[in-house]
């Protein structure tokens, strides 16, 4: 039976065991681009089977939060550059997480200083950081339809320069109530178009996202991941997550994508926030299936033995303990995290976690 510690192929990418970083916003890309310190942190948790960065915008409309960074920009391709070089060289792999908040956004972000883009006009109840604290999401503009092909080649245009950075494949970011759960949800999209209404329609821009990175960087350095019932950034439980879900997955099985990360759950919190049957969307999909969200050592250790996960994502854990691949090794004990420098800072609580040989 396969072990968590094994090595696993996901497409392209050879993985040397089944522990991913799962992507971990941090806020210290000023400029939108990541710095000398970014470096330091992956080159720290290369140990991993796979990590996902932390999510970077598509576009300037993409971003929400101040200082994540960006990966569409001649710049910040050259800026990713030495973090994958520093990931590779210390033995690992990395993928960057493809994001465009949505509505989850403010104004100060956007350019011009006009309204976030979503599927729907509706307010999400909810808050960002900007320059002047905690502020309220600014009300969103519900897209087009005529400007949707546009935010898909967007997305085509991010996976090309992620590839141009050196990364090994990329996870878009179809979680979390951001654009494209804006979409999926009829708990948020309100639409009566060809992309609102029923559960193909609603899933029609994520498949029209998700084919046109396999085509512009093929399957096998493609990922997705998905929150089927998380509640997170005001994301209303859908009228039927089964169905919408099992749906999206069926589509995505001839695809032969590269993985599927599933956040089960509530995003950091109550797995059983709201039923649902991942081993059904898991079958559906067919392909490599990332397992992530409060997952103990234990846990994780028989979700793979018991074939019900490919791999696990861990998130907080990897803040504190940049070799918890050693630890979940050697069960030996985890750091823990301090919340005060989770986000923005500087090296504090971002890459002066010890090892164990430390």
């Amino acid at each position: 039976m396969p072990n968590l510690f094994d090595p696993v192929q996901f497409g392209a990418v050879s993985l040397a065991n089944r522990i991913v970083m799962a992507p971990l916003t941090r806020n210290r890309s000023r400029g939108l681009l990541p710095g000398p310190l970014a470096i330091e942190y992956y080159r720290q948790r290369a140990s991993a089977g796979l990590i996902i960065s932390e999510g970077a915008q598509i576009s300037p409309e993409g971003q929400g939060y101040l200082d994540t960074p960006g990966i569409y920009s001649n710049e910040q391709i050259a800026a990713w550059k030495p973090v994958t070089d520093a990931v590779h060289e210390a033995g690992g792999k990395i993928a960057v997480q493809l994001w465009h908040v949505g509505r989850i956004s403010h104004t100060d972000f956007q350019p011009g200083g006009a309204q976030p883009l979503s599927s729907t006009d509706r307010p999400a109840k909810g808050k960002t950081f900007t320059k002047d604290g905690f502020v309220d999401v600014t009300a969103p503009r519900a897209l087009a339809l005529e400007e949707l092909p546009g935010i898909v080649q967007t997305y085509a245009h991010a996976a090309k320069a992620a590839m141009a950075a050196g990364f090994d494949a990329v996870e878009v970011h179809g979680a979390n109530g951001y654009l494209l759960d804006q979409f999926l949800r009829d708990s948020v999209n309100d639409r009566t178009d060809a992309y609102g209404g029923s559960i193909e329609n609603r899933a029609r821009l994520l498949l029209e996202v998700m084919r046109a990175i396999v085509d512009a960087i093929g399957a096998d350095r493609t990922g997705l991941r998905l929150s089927p019932v998380t509640p997170v950034n005001d994301a209303g439980q859908d009228s039927d997550a089964q169905a919408l879900f099992n749906h999206v997955a069926e589509q995505l099985a001839p695809m032969k994508l590269a993985f599927l990360h599933v956040i089960e759950g509530q995003t950091g919190g109550p797995r059983d926030v709201a039923p649902f049957d991942y081993a059904a969307l898991r079958e559906r999909f067919k392909g490599p299936y990332i397992a992530n969200n409060g997952y103990t050592r234990e846990m994780a250790l028989a979700a793979v033995a018991e074939g019900r996960a490919d791999a696990v994502a861990f998130g907080r854990s990897f803040i504190s303990n940049p070799d918890l691949v050693r630890r979940l090794r050697l069960n030996a004990p985890l750091e823990k995290a301090n919340s005060a420098t989770f986000y923005g800072g500087g090296a504090e609580g971002y890459t002066d976690y010890p090892t164990l040989a430390d």
